[in-house]
C-alpha cells in the first residue's frame, strides 16, 4: 500500500488527528500553563479613542499613547478610521484563502524567507526544534505596485480587497507614528523621516483547532523585530501579553486594532518605550485568524536612538545598525524569549 505524502501545511494535517504530533509538543517547562494566565478584562491593555486626534482631544490622546507605549508596549485603538465593512472583508478573505483546496493554496507555498509572497507553516522550519501550531501567508505590501501582482489570485477578491486594506492601514500607521514622535517630545515627522523608504509586510495567520492546546503554541513568546505592529484579530481569543511577569489574555474587542511597539521603536526611543513579549495560544474548538501588519524601516536604513533623547543622564542605549542586520539576526536565531535587542546594546547600557 502506498504511503501518504506528508502534508506541508498544518491545516491539511490537523483536520484528521486527535492528538498533537510529537514535533509540536513543547518541553514541559516551556508549555503555555493556561491555568495561570490572567483573565482578560477592561484593564488588560489600554484602549485609546483616536476620535479628535486632530482636534480638541489632541494633547490628551498624545499623552495616553505615550503612557501606553512607556508602561505597556501594547494598546488598543478605536475610531481609527477603518470601516467595519473593510475589517470584516479582510477577515473573510483570509478565511476563504485558508479554506481553498490544498492544491490551490500550495501554489503560494515556499520555505524561502526572501520571497515577498509566501505561504508556509510554523515560523522558521530550518532553525526551530519544535513546530508551532500555525500556518501563515506573508505578503510584502509597500510599495503596493511592486508586490501586488505576486499575491494569490484566489479568492478572486484577494488582490483588490487586501490592497485597499493595506493602503488604509498604512495611513493609520503614519498617523500613529506622528503621535508617537510627538509623545516622545520629537518633531512630528522624526520617526517617519528616519525609516528610509519604509517597508510594510502583512501576515494572515491561521490557527486550526488543536486537540491538546496545553502542549503547544500558535506562536511562543517573542517581541516583534519591526517598528510597530497593527493587529486585527477575529473574535476568537488567543493573544497573550506579558505584564509584570504574568501572561495576560487580551480578548478581542469588535472593530478595534491592537498596536504594539516593536524592537526598532524601543531603540529610537532610547529605551523609553518598550517592545513587549507576547504569544499566541490555541484552543480545541475553534479556528482563529489574525492579520498583523508589520511596519518597518527599509533594509538599508540606519536605526539609532534619537539624538533628542540622549543626554548625560540618558546615554545612547544602543549602537546604530541597519534594519537588514537586525532582521537577519532575529530570523536566524528564531523566536526566543530573550530579546534580540540585547545584541545591539552599547557596553555602557
Amino acid at each position: 500500500m502506498a504511503t501518504a505524502t506528508p502534508k506541508l501545511l498544518l491545516t491539511d494535517l490537523a483536520s484528521g488527528i486527535d492528538r498533537v504530533p510529537d514535533s509540536y509538543i513543547r518541553p514541559e517547562a516551556d508549555r503555555p500553563n493556561l491555568a495561570e494566565v490572567k483573565a482578560s478584562d477592561a484593564s488588560s491593555i489600554p484602549l485609546v479613542d483616536l476620535q479628535g486626534l486632530y482636534g480638541p482631544n489632541h494633547d490628551d490622546i498624545i499623552r495616553q499613547i505615550g503612557q501606553a507605549c512607556q508602561q505597556d508596549g501594547f494598546f488598543q485603538i478605536k475610531n481609527h478610521g477603518i470601516t467595519e465593512e473593510m475589517v470584516q472583508a479582510i477577515l473573510n478573505i483570509a478565511r476563504e484563502f485558508f479554506r481553498l483546496p490544498e492544491s490551490e493554496r500550495l501554489k503560494n507555498y515556499s520555505n524561502d524567507p526572501s520571497k515577498s509572497t509566501r505561504l508556509s507553516t510554523s515560523f522558521n522550519l530550518k532553525t526551530e526544534k519544535v513546530s508551532n501550531w500555525r500556518d501563515f501567508l506573508r505578503l510584502h505590501c509597500y510599495p503596493l505596485e511592486e508586490y501586488m501582482h505576486g499575491w494569490p489570485a484566489n479568492p478572486p477578491s484577494f488582490r483588490n480587497g487586501v490592497g485597499e486594506y493595506c493602503t488604509r492601514v498604512r495611513e493609520l500607521v503614519l498617523k500613529l507614528l506622528e503621535a508617537i514622535s510627538e509623545s516622545l517630545g520629537l518633531e512630528r515627522e522624526y520617526i517617519s523621516k528616519n525609516l528610509g523608504r519604509h517597508g510594510q509586510h502583512m501576515a494572515m495567520n491561521y490557527y486550526p483547532p488543536c486537540p491538546q492546546p496545553e502542549l503547544t503554541y500558535g506562536l511562543p513568546g517573542h517581541t516583534d523585530p519591526n517598528l510597530i505592529t497593527i493587529l486585527l484579530q477575529d473574535d476568537v481569543p488567543g493573544l497573550q501579553v506579558l505584564r509584570d511577569g504574568k501572561w495576560v489574555a487580551v480578548n478581542p474587542i469588535p472593530n478595534t486594532f491592537i498596536v504594539n511597539i516593536g524592537d526598532q521603536m524601543q531603540v529610537i526611543s532610547n529605551d523609553k518605550y518598550k517592545s513587549v513579549l507576547h504569544r499566541a495560544v490555541v484552543n480545541c474548538n475553534t479556528e482563529r485568524i489574525s492579520v498583523p501588519t508589520f511596519y518597518c524601516p527599509s533594509p538599508e536604513s540606519l536605526i539609532a536612538p534619537a539624538p533628542g533623547l540622549i543626554d548625560h543622564e540618558h546615554p545612547a542605549a544602543y549602537r546604530s545598525f541597519t534594519y537588514e542586520e537586525y532582521y537577519h539576526k532575529f530570523w536566524n536565531r528564531g523566536l526566543r524569549t530573550e530579546c534580540c535587542l540585547d545584541m545591539f546594546k552599547t557596553p555602557k547600557a
